[in-house]
Parts: structure tokens; sequence; C-alpha cells
């Protein structure tokens, strides 16, 4: 997605990120709505991040050793989410989606998993079947290299859809290890879960003894501080979680109940490790972060909360006026505006937006100082620093983008 292919043009190189802000090699200065895909929820550069990163580093930059930093962030976690009683570091979201389908295998004695179309869950191999992110944005069913033998024991089903999760263990009766999901789906686009749909997965997965994993590598600390299982009030057995932990540096974790996380080794047979897992660079930077979160967070909330409303309805309202077929999903401080009149609820309807519009959408924003994700299947990400003066210029400049894509048609 970095090379813009599906949006046309030259990427703008990065050099500097203050607040709401980018600049680009060329000095050009942007309203950031991408925050280097979810992490920077208090904006680029904020200084209790960087004096935690700056002192850290000053004590040597790795050790390849454990840290009381670790266990500072972990406290953190855990005392955010509490499904997770203990949880292992790792550095990206891939290792952790990928750690937590190993100990779920493990942990049921079945190898089926069941994922669904359109959710990503990072680039291992059997989770690249039917993924989203960029794998939906060149329009590929999965990659090239990953084994047919692989492949076949991940179930894809439809997002929002509990019949086929129920049809799914009847024909896998005894077989499915897992269902995995991202609760509220970021990398199709911004797709919430259906009225009670969670509940029934979390119903269903007790009943067939199976494992519910929530990847909240996205949604975590994001749509709430206890990331969607606070918002929805439901318990997975596992978690995995990247992005803000990690305060913009690599970082990721999955954790759950300890009866599964006890068969990690060395107390169990199940074998995962890293060498910069535990990094004490992104620890400090995860723990800077978090702990503003939980100290700040009732106003950090509701300012996202405001602001995020406020551009969502804002760009949706210029779309209308100007006759754009817009469909705009929203969940906390995550939201994707969909070129499609459809109501957006899976991966299906989600490929009825008109991608070509999108894509003169996004190069007119561009132009006019607004950094959006340059794919129609991601979700755009507010952060603490933006003001009401942003909305208002963003709100604007969509404004100009849609009076003149119209202008053009006719």
């Amino acid at each position: 997605m970095r090379a813009f292919r599906a949006v046309g043009g030259h990427p703008p190189f990065v050099v500097k990120g203050e607040g709401a802000y980018l600049w680009d090699a060329d000095g050009n200065r942007y309203i950031d709505y991408v925050g280097s895909w979810g992490p920077m929820i208090l904006g680029h550069a904020f200084p209790p991040v960087v004096e935690a990163i700056q002192k850290a580093v000053a004590d040597s930059a790795s050790f390849g050793a454990s840290t009381p930093s670790e266990l500072d962030l972990a406290d953190l976690v855990i005392s955010a989410y509490p499904s997770i009683e203990k949880l292992r570091f790792v550095s990206s979201g891939t290792e952790a989606t990928m750690s937590a389908i190993r100990l779920a295998r493990a942990f049921t004695g079945r190898d089926f998993i069941i994922k669904f179309e359109g959710c990503y869950h990072g680039h291992s191999d059997g989770l690249l079947v039917k993924a989203g992110s960029g794998v939906a944005t060149f329009g590929i069913p999965g990659s090239a290299g990953v084994p047919d033998e692989v492949a076949r024991f991940t179930l894809a089903l439809p997002f929002n859809d509990i019949s086929a999760v129920e049809a799914a263990f009847a024909a896998h009766r005894g077989q499915i290890a897992c269902i995995i999901l991202e609760p509220i789906v970021g990398n199709m686009g911004c797709v919430p879960p259906e009225n009670g749909y969670l509940q029934a997965l979390r119903d269903i997965t007790r009943q067939e003894h199976a494992l519910l994993i929530f990847d909240e590598v996205m949604t975590g600390f994001r749509v709430a501080y206890g990331g969607a299982q606070e918002l929805y009030g439901i318990q997975p057995d596992m978690t995995t979680l990247g992005k803000i932990i990690g305060g913009g540096l690599p970082c990721g974790a999955f954790g759950g109940r300890a009866e599964i996380m006890d068969m990690l080794a060395p107390s169990g047979p199940v074998y995962q490790a890293g060498t910069l897992s535990g990094n004490p660079l992104a620890m400090a930077a995860g723990i800077a972060t978090v702990r503003y979160l939980k100290e700040h967070r009732s106003e950090v909330y509701a300012k996202l909360e405001t602001l995020s409303a406020a551009v969502a309805n804002g760009v949706a309202a210029e779309a209308k006026r100007a006759g754009v077929p817009l469909t705009t999903n929203r969940v906390g401080a995550m939201f994707t505006w969909f070129f499609t009149e459809n109501r957006v609820t899976n991966f299906d309807s989600a490929s009825t937006s008109d991608t070509a519009a999108f894509a003169r959408f996004h190069r007119a924003m561009l132009d006019q100082g607004i950094w959006l994700p340059p794919s129609q299947y991601e979700a755009a990400f507010m952060c603490a620093a933006h003001s009401m003066e942003n909305i208002a210029a963003t709100v604007a400049a969509a404004g100009g983008a849609f009076t003149a894509m119209m202008e053009s048609r006719n």
C-alpha cells in the first residue's frame, strides 16, 4: 500500500511527524489520519513517549534478556483486559496472531481454524487466506508461496454471518481449534459487528470447546481503553495486541487464560521465542503511552469520540450535498468512507465500493494536505492531537474534492 498503486500518483516520502501533522521530503505538511496505521493515538512525537525512549536508549537499545519494564507494561495491559491472565510480548502483530493460533491448536489438539473474509491477521501462511488489508487492496485471494496443505486448515467465512459459523462447526465436528477475528474489522475498512454477533461466537465456541481469539492489534486501547471486549462486554479466551502498546515502536503481545498460556515453553511444550521480544525501547514507549491513556482516560476518549464523529459525519454530509454515493462506518476513533450506497457489513458489501472514485478522492485530498490511508479497504484513525480546526479543514477539502469529482463526471 505504501506504493500508492491503488490510488495512483507518487507516494510522498515522510521525514517528520509532530502532533496531528506529517511533513514530506519536499516540505509539504499534511493533516494525518493514518497515524502509522493506528499506534499514534496521542499524536506524533508525543513528548512523554520521546522522553521515555531517550532515557531507555541511554542504557542500551537491547539486552536479549528480561527487563523490569516488561513487567510494568504487562501489569498495565492486564489491568485493562480482565480476560488476559498471562501474556507474552513479541515484536509484531503477525507474531502475536501466529503464536496464538499455534497455542490454540496445541491446547485443543485440533488443526482447523476459522477466520473471516477481509480480516487481516498478519502475513503468516495460514492467515493469508482471503485476508484484507494489502491483500484486498491488490485484489488477490491469498499469497503465492502458501502451500495448499497449509491453507486447507483455514476456513474463511463471511463476517457477520453466524449461520456460516454454525455450518462450519457442523461440517468439521471436533476438528476446529479456534475462531480468530477482528471484533471490529479494520482491514477491509472499518466494519463493526452486528448486534449479538460477538456473543453468538462466544456461545458457539464454548459449546464446541473451541477457543475464541480477539485480534485487537488495531482495536486495543483505541475504540476503548479496554478495547472492543470492553466496548461489547465479551471476554475471549485469548487476545492479540499491538500498535498502541508499543507507542509507535515494533511491539505485539498475545495473552489469555492462564491454563492456555501455561502451555508455552518453558512451562509447556509450545515453543515461541524472539530475540527482540520485550525490547526495552518498545516497552518504554508503550508504558508512556498506555500509562497516559490510563491516567487521562475520560478526557482522551471523550475527545477522540467528539473529533471522530465530527470528521466522519462532516465528510459524509459533504458527499451527500455533492451527490456522491458514500457509506460511513465508524466505531470510536476508527472510521472508513466507503464509496458505495450499500450498507457495509462484510467483505462482499465492502467490495461494492467504487475504488476508482476513492482513488480520485484520495489524490484530491492529498493535494489539499490531507493524509488518508491509500486504500479503500483500510480504516482511518483519529489522534488526541487533532483539533476542530483540523476537522474543519478536512471537511472543507472533502467538499471541494466531491464537487470536482461530480463536475468531471458531468
